[in-house]
């Protein structure tokens, strides 16, 4: 099992922050370190200091790290365009010497589109926008060195890219793709991913929504494309101690008004979250991605480095 921490700086962390926790996760053996793609927090708190935009921060992060993996769960589509973004995204890649994942979707949380300006579509064209971001995307990155790539969408046109610069993966960083629709994003993610989140959902949701994506990737041929099979993945909401009462204490975050949807936490022991890791390996995760509300509780993370990895067949 691949054990990977997820962060949410929206809710306030500056790069410091971010800094002093991925540095700790690297150190106690996580496979990686992903952060969201947010400008604005979920409730009414306002998430002091205030955001910080993901691939600016994980760009910094390439440079100070040395092992752990970086990425995004996930890259809005609506943020950027398909082009640049394949650009940094690539950049990024070389100067953390092939450690990016790009997650990436549709967009969903419009409080932040209009409170900086950003276009906000309906969810349609969001995800046909996201459709040709992905098309857009591997396609810069697999044009070989030396040839242009164009591309004429219905949102997006591309005319003799040079399609540079490479990543340092071949033939690009890993897409991840995931979320809970039961259509487009099973789809998406046969077409063009490398690994298929499910977000901090229960296992028996979480296996309905790998059976979609393995009836897409049936639909789709992916097999007879020469990629290679779709790693699944599980987002887990994470409040551990060693006693009930710590337990309870980091919790409470969950508990706050909030935009997102209702979730699936682990609240407990080290070994209930053992246990739960254990239930999305016997559905087919390979991978997981713990979700900790608090940078600045490096005693959290801690905790789980030395009573939940050593006893997964993860980490380093």
């Amino acid at each position: 099992m691949r054990v990977s921490v997820f962060t949410e700086p929206h809710r306030g962390a500056d790069y410091d922050t971010q800094l002093r926790f991925a540095r700790l996760a690297e150190a106690g053996g996580f496979e990686g370190f992903l952060r969201a793609d947010h400008y604005q927090s979920m409730g009414d708190d306002p998430g002091l200091p205030g955001p910080t935009d993901a691939w600016l921060t994980l760009a910094a992060l390439a440079r100070e790290t040395e092992r752990i993996r970086l990425g995004t769960l996930v890259t809005s589509a609506t943020f950027r365009l398909p082009g640049p973004l394949a650009v940094l995204v690539a950049q990024v890649d070389q100067m953390s010497g092939g450690r990016v994942d790009l997650g990436i979707g549709a967009g969903w949380y419009q409080r932040e589109h209009t409170s900086y300006g950003i276009p906000f579509p309906a969810v349609g064209e969001r995800f046909d926008r996201l459709a040709e971001q992905l098309e857009v995307i591997t396609g810069l990155w697999s044009t070989p060195v030396g040839e242009t790539y164009s591309f004429t969408g219905d949102h997006y046109r591309l005319v003799d890219a040079p399609a540079l610069p490479k990543p340092a993966q071949v033939p690009g960083p890993p897409i991840i793709v995931g979320g809970r629709g039961p259509k487009r994003t099973p789809e998406l993610a046969a077409r063009y991913a490398d690994e298929f989140n499910m977000p901090f959902k229960s296992v028996a949701e979480t296996a309905g929504a790998y059976d979609r994506v393995r009836e897409a990737c049936d639909r789709t041929g992916r097999a007879g494309t020469g990629r290679g099979p779709l790693v699944l993945s599980a987002g887990i909401v994470v409040a551990v101690g060693r006693t009930e009462a710590e337990a309870a204490r980091r919790a409470a975050p969950l508990h706050e008004k909030s935009a997102l949807p209702p979730e699936d936490p682990v609240v407990g022991s080290p070994s209930q979250l053992v246990q739960r890791i254990g239930e999305f390996a016997e559905i087919g995760a390979s991978r997981v991605h713990l979700r900790l509300t608090d940078l600045d509780d490096l005693d959290h993370l801690e905790l789980i480095a030395a009573e939940v990895l050593p006893q997964l067949d993860g980490g380093r």
